[in-house]
């Protein structure tokens, strides 16, 4: 019997080193941790029970049955991240560069599999240089059977993926499918096609940072929702994140311990600057009315002219949306309207009530929106928020106009409360341009057009330039004084955690993709 322990013993210490001493070396080197590092940093100490761990290839082309390491280059098990299970599989760059091969993905799909099964979120930490090549569409069939399970468990768990290293060619899929991708600074890139191939394709020179780093990402194809400055923090981020979200599709996410007490927030009502088109930072109005601290911003770099995301309000846990008048004055543009709306469907899937705070001046104008399909990509968010069923708040802050009021989750497509601050302006647009329209003639008449102008542009603001008329209709249901806000969210949302919403019997809504 001992013999046998002894060879249990040895099998296990192979496994354990991966592809051998020299390559974990190389890869500490570089300032990375090695994928068994990575998971037992993110884990609880000593919950991580590993599946699969004496796996091998099956591949006898190319000599390849002279290179076999046990696990075949990626780890997969489950454990807990802050007494809470989760599923995770960590590629390991040092074998075979964590080319995925027939055995590797069918681990993968293995532990997804269990995943759904049980109701529990899935973690990827992708390290790998794309299919293994030795073995043909066999590899790819294995890409191919991940991606499946991808969206089968979308909606139903959620999907993290973390790069942190290279992810190329359809390795990038699977990340695109999951609810949130994080990408580690200087060390990880996405790509479809790397640098060469786009060279001799469209004569393109551009280094891999440049096509696919995690800041190129980050800010330009918003492919990425977060990026980390190294391995460390990559984990450090996916603990947080997992904190704000349920285990699944048909639980509530975790509850603080909160009482009740003084919440006026004075500070609210020195934020809104008296000049209607003086810029002010969103991050303060929102830093005003969650809890303290709390803010855990997605897409932070992408299409800055709204906000998106987690925080709690009141010890449970919200999304939150608003436009953000420091950039291009909060207007809804194509990628804004994407982001919030890519937002918006995750929230809903899982139970998440979503706050929106409003301060826009409609749509942005230009061919380049015109082009580039606003109106699709504004319809969009449109749609998901119309079928959004959690509870669902608004808080108009400053303007709400033209189209734009109704997409920011309007009374009209289905909000549960709508407030508007005593400034709050909703109308079909400013005062300006609108005294430029209906008063065209008379000003035009006029002895002195610019007084005659300045006349008309207040008459109409008083007029419409103000939550009163949109009250009078019952589109607000209450115009709030901003130190307010946040004892007042607290008891609406309080009165809608039972909300229930019957949706049409269908197979599938028709999003405007």
């Amino acid at each position: 019997m001992d013999s046998k322990i002894n060879k249990l013993n040895e099998l296990n210490t192979l496994a354990n080193l991966g592809g051998g001493q020299d390559r974990i070396d190389r890869q500490h080197a570089i300032k990375k941790l090695t994928a068994r590092e990575r998971i037992e940093y993110l884990m609880d100490v000593g919950s991580f029970e590993e599946i699969g761990k004496l796996v091998t290839h099956r591949t006898t082309d190319f000599g390849m049955q002279n290179q076999v390491f046990l696990g075949d280059g990626v780890i997969t098990g489950y454990g807990t991240i802050n007494d809470r299970l989760v599923y995770v599989y960590a590629q390991d760059f040092t074998v075979f560069g964590g080319s995925l091969s027939e055995t590797h993905a069918e681990k993968i799909c293995k532990i997804m599999d269990m995943a759904v099964k049980v109701g529990a979120p899935i973690v990827g930490l992708n390290d790998s240089g794309g299919a293994r090549i030795q073995e043909g569409v066999r590899s790819l069939g294995g890409y191919a059977d991940i991606f499946y399970r991808n969206v089968k468990a979308s909606g139903v768990i959620p999907q993290i993926s973390a790069i942190m290293g290279p992810c190329a060619g359809g390795a990038v899929y699977s990340p695109a499918i999951t609810d949130f991708t994080i990408m580690v600074e200087d060390t990880s890139y996405m790509f479809v096609t790397g640098p060469n191939v786009v060279k001799t394709v469209t004569n393109e020179s551009v280094t891999s940072e440049e096509l696919g780093g995690a800041e190129t990402h980050a800010s330009k194809s918003g492919v990425a929702h977060k990026t980390s400055a190294n391995d460390v923090a990559c984990l450090e981020d996916i603990k947080k994140l997992l904190d704000y979200l349920p285990q699944n599709n048909k639980e509530n996410t975790r509850s603080f311990d909160f009482n009740l007490k003084d919440e006026i927030r004075e500070q609210l009502s020195n934020i809104i600057p008296e000049n209607p088109n003086k810029p002010y930072d969103m991050h303060d109005v929102i830093s005003g009315i969650i809890d303290v601290d709390s803010f855990y911003e997605i897409h932070k770099d992408y299409a800055e002219s709204i906000i998106v995301g987690f925080a709690r309000l009141g010890g449970k846990s919200i999304g939150v949306i608003a436009n953000q008048p420091m950039a291009f004055a909060g207007v809804l543009g194509v990628d804004s309207s994407r982001k919030a709306a890519r937002f918006t469907r995750f929230c809903d899937c899982f139970n998440i009530p979503l706050l929106v705070l409003v301060d826009v001046p409609g749509f942005l104008p230009g061919t380049d929106q015109e082009w580039n399909g606003i109106i699709i990509h504004g319809a969009k968010l449109l749609y998901a928020l119309s079928e959004a069923t959690v509870p669902r708040i608004t808080v108009i802050t400053r303007k709400a106009y033209g189209g734009a009021y109704d997409v920011m989750n309007s009374k009209h497509i289905g909000a549960d409360f709508n407030y508007a601050w005593p400034g709050a302006e909703i109308a079909v647009m400013g005062a300006k341009g609108a005294s430029e329209i209906i008063f065209k003639r008379e000003i035009a008449n006029a002895d002195n057009s610019s007084e005659k102008l300045a006349e008309k542009e207040k008459e109409y603001a008083e007029k419409f330039a103000n939550p009163y008329e949109a009250a009078k209709r019952g589109f607000i249901d209450e115009v709030i004084l901003p130190e307010n806000t946040r004892r007042k969210l607290i008891k609406a949302f309080a009165t809608l955690q039972n909300k229930q919403v019957d949706t049409p019997n269908r197979k599938h809504g028709n999003i405007p993709l």
